[in-house]
């Protein structure tokens, strides 16, 4: 499984980008599909998720300005975020596990030692 991301870059606040994820070598609709995130010296956090299904989840902080979806045809996830801030800066990784975790009625992918990831795209947001 080999995941590859695109689309990082730098902008002003406000501003919006699109991240890609390229999937090969599995079928992406048996997989939970996340975006990570980790900026310098934090832990990594959970974005967003998106399972076979179509349903989603959202960290809190990102809660109506990024959206998560994916084209199964063409094996690819996306990441488009609306009016970013500062506080998004952050080395930005997609993921794939088998994996899923209920919390709330979301679905989270969970991180397992087998979890598939991509090598990330910088995202850096300038105030």
């Amino acid at each position: 499984v080999q995941l590859v991301e695109s689309g990082g870059g730098s902008v002003q606040a406000g501003g919006s980008l699109r991240l890609s994820c390229a999937a090969s070598g599995y079928t992406g609709s048996s997989y939970c599909m996340g975006w990570f995130r980790q900026a310098p010296g934090k832990e990594r956090e959970e974005v967003a998720t998106i399972i076979s299904s179509g349903r989603t989840s959202y960290a809190d902080s990102v809660k109506g300005r990024f959206t998560i979806s994916q084209d199964n045809v063409k094996n690819i996830l996306y990441l488009f975020m609306n009016n970013l801030q500062a506080e998004d800066t952050a080395l930005y990784y997609c993921a794939a596990t088998r994996a899923v975790v209920w919390r709330g009625g979301y679905p989270h992918c969970l991180v397992m030692s087998d979890t598939y990831w991509g090598q990330g795209t910088q995202v850096t947001v300038s105030s």
